[in-house]
């Protein structure tokens, strides 16, 4: 058995937590990922108050329904690896806020994307100041027993679980493990998905599923918003392998359906997908 989750940004936008919550549980998910995106809104719950922590920890035992990890995309924004001072500097508080906000709310698993830089240049310098800056971070996570986990991307910086398990050479930490994400890895011609997730299988505590297109030659590929089973994952080889060598972590469902009117529609055909063939790779008896 694995536990199977789906990210808050699947779920319809203007309900409420406790909404969100009992909806994940009607549709039989064990766990919802919490979003702290580029957005000033979602961004902003890192400074919630107590009494708001308080009322989402009420909520998730009312449902009883944990938030078991927390996506935290804003470091796009503000990424670890900007040579701009100002910019690593709060990139590295948005970091601490996040671990004490895991803290409170009870979530074990923080997932930064493997980035040194997003929208700016890419050089020797933005990876070193990654690794620093990604030190500081876990140091600090490894205080609050919080896991950081590095999930592997659409960009060639960390694109499979070996080029997290060489970061970690240079930040040695057990609080420092692998997200990867069964799409992206799945995408990038040069990664052998099933053997990158067997040889890693000691770093990863948590694992994305969504779709996506191969990058080729001609064209970029695809990362976001490819249906389930529309696009060129190989899902079932990968639940097989990953059943195979023993995976015990959690699976999260990846979309970005918040704001179309048939959203949890897409929940329920994309979970009952994954199930089909989570059972079919041996997970369900």
């Amino acid at each position: 058995m694995v536990k199977l989750g789906i990210n808050e940004k699947s779920l319809p936008f203007a309900i409420t937590w406790r909404e969100k919550l009992q909806l994940a549980k009607d549709q039989g998910f064990d766990f919802i990922e919490l979003s702290v995106d580029e957005t000033d809104e979602r961004l902003g719950r890192l400074d919630w108050s107590r009494q708001q922590r308080w009322n989402l920890v009420q909520d998730m035992y009312a449902v009883d329904l944990p938030i078991d990890t927390m996506m935290l995309s804003g470091l796009r924004k503000f990424p670890l690896g900007s040579e701009q001072a100002d910019i690593a500097e709060k990139s590295y508080l948005i970091c601490q806020k996040a671990i004490i906000l895991a803290r409170d709310l009870g979530i074990r698993n923080i997932q930064i994307a493997g980035y040194d830089e997003y929208y700016g240049e890419k050089n020797d310098l933005t990876r070193e100041l990654f690794i620093e800056n990604l030190q500081r971070v876990v140091d600090f996570a490894a205080e609050n027993q919080i896991m950081i986990a590095i999930e592997t991307m659409d960009d060639p910086f960390i694109n499979s679980v070996a080029k997290v398990q060489e970061i970690k050479q240079s930040v040695r930490s057990p609080w420092l493990q692998a997200y990867p994400d069964l799409g992206n890895i799945s995408a990038w011609p040069e990664n052998v998905p099933g053997q990158d997730l067997a040889d890693g299988l000691d770093n990863i505590v948590a694992i994305h599923v969504k779709d996506t297109y191969k990058v080729t030659e001609t064209t970029p590929g695809k990362f976001k918003n490819v249906p389930f089973g529309r696009g060129e994952v190989n899902f079932l080889g990968l639940f097989k392998a990953l059943k195979r060598i023993g995976y015990q972590g959690t699976l999260t469902i990846e979309m970005w359906s918040e704001h179309d009117a048939d959203a949890i529609e897409q929940v329920i055909e994309a979970q009952q997908f994954v199930q089909d063939l989570l059972a079919q790779a041996g997970f369900y008896k």
